[in-house]
């Protein structure tokens, strides 16, 4: 496997900005998306709070007809990969449609659609339940969804990894595109888990911030104060390419995609391993594959859920992978403002990388004020930093143990 993969184009929905240039300024300006629920009533709920994505409005980019069979997650995907295309200056029916694929990543699909429809069930019948529930709900219907607006034929899945399936479709196009399989990947993740199903079987298991009295300083990771993470809601993705394919159409490169590492703790179905190993081996992976040593790396966006094991488990996991340099590398974790995205998590803060490169800013983690003693790196607190990023890593772990990285350089520096 050889040749550089570029990323060429971005599109973005997000509980802060419904598309890139706003979600990053949000970013950058450490701007909070937590609010009160608005999708259904909470009462009777120990959390009241999420990051919802305002103002979504498909109906500005696909036709009612489409928006009706499609649930949001889908929707969200498909307004996403139309921003994408158009910053990539890319209409794959312009290409040979077999060279360009879809892989769009999703830990829950449509839950919203599924719960909605199994209410119809209990009060009206079956007969009542929609014929399209099905084709709404399953968790590959984004990237399906993608790949009929677009024309793209090539290879067509759902990564289903949990909170890191958004990272796991991004490295696994990456890798697509290395093996010669695709000249362009359209992959990122989707998710819209906001229903009272997802809300209740979250807070039920305890995973749940319940910092109801102020929602906006309710995600605050690495912080000693920390509850649990604020589920959130949105979708990332990113037009792949390799360089023949960037160079032939004069396409710009945003980033280049250098290295990828996944493995899995093999200790619990949702706490993370104690030891941070399997995080640290999938760190040392992706910079061994990006050819990259721990001193190069010049900003990390952490995974950082604010939930008490996970980061105290990947600040050891860092601090393995890297050894020394963990304690010189700004760090910061965007669901600060973002709250957790689950399986589109990922696919974000990999644009908060490439940002991050790209204007030589790291963003914040907001609400970080009383630091927990065994979180002791430096995770840019409070405001943004101005740094030159040559070199930037995104973590992405999931329950089941799924543990995904990446690694994005500056196009101009390799």
């Amino acid at each position: 496997m050889s040749g550089r993969v570029y990323a060429t184009g971005a599109g973005v929905i997000s509980p802060v900005g419904l598309d890139t240039s706003s979600t990053w300024a949000s970013l950058v300006n450490g701007n909070s998306g937590v609010a009160r629920i608005t999708s259904f009533d909470t009462e009777g709920f120990d959390t009241t709070f999420a990051a919802e994505v305002k103002g979504f409005e498909p109906e500005g980019f696909l036709e009612k007809k489409e928006i009706r069979r499609m649930d949001r997650f889908a929707q969200m995907a498909a307004v996403a990969a139309m921003e994408a295309l158009q910053q990539a200056n890319l209409d794959p029916r312009t290409m040979d449609p077999f060279r360009v694929g879809v892989v769009v990543g999703s830990g829950i699909g449509g839950i919203v659609t599924l719960s909605q429809q199994y209410d119809v069930l209990q009060e009206k019948g079956p007969r009542r339940v929609s014929p399209f529930l099905i084709p709404m709900m399953l968790g590959d219907m984004a990237s399906a969804q993608v790949s009929m607006l677009t024309g793209a034929m090539g290879v067509n899945f759902c990564v289903v990894s949990s909170c890191s399936s958004g990272a796991d479709a991004i490295g696994q196009a990456w890798e697509m595109i290395r093996r010669q399989e695709a000249d362009i990947v359209i992959a990122g993740g989707s998710e819209a888990p906001i229903c009272p199903i997802a809300v209740a079987g979250f807070g039920n298991m305890r995973a749940l911030s319940r910092y109801n009295e102020d929602p906006p300083r309710a995600s605050r990771p690495f912080d000693a104060d920390r509850d649990g993470f604020v589920i959130g809601e949105g979708a990332t993705l990113l037009v792949l390419e390799n360089e023949k394919s960037a160079s032939l159409r004069g396409a710009e490169p945003l980033v280049e995609i250098l290295g990828y590492g996944a493995s899995s703790d093999a200790h619990h179905l949702t706490e993370p391993s104690p030891d941070g190993s399997g995080a640290a081996s999938a760190m040392k992976m992706a910079m061994k594959q990006a050819g990259v040593a721990a001193d190069d790396l010049d900003y990390i966006n952490a995974h950082g859920t604010s939930t008490p094991l996970n980061d105290r488990q990947e600040t050891r996991a860092i601090k393995s992978a890297l050894g020394e340099h963990a304690y010189q590398v700004p760090i910061s974790s965007t669901k600060s403002m973002t709250g957790h995205l689950l399986g589109a998590g990922g696919a974000l803060e990999a644009f908060a990388c490439m940002m991050a490169i790209r204007d030589g800013v790291i963003p914040p983690t907001i609400n970080l004020e009383h630091p927990d003693e065994e979180c002791d790196l430096d995770y840019t607190k409070a405001e943004a930093r101005k740094k030159q990023v040559s070199v930037a890593m995104s973590n992405s772990f999931g329950f089941g143990g799924h543990n995904s990285v990446l690694i994005f350089g500056s196009p101009a520096s390799r």
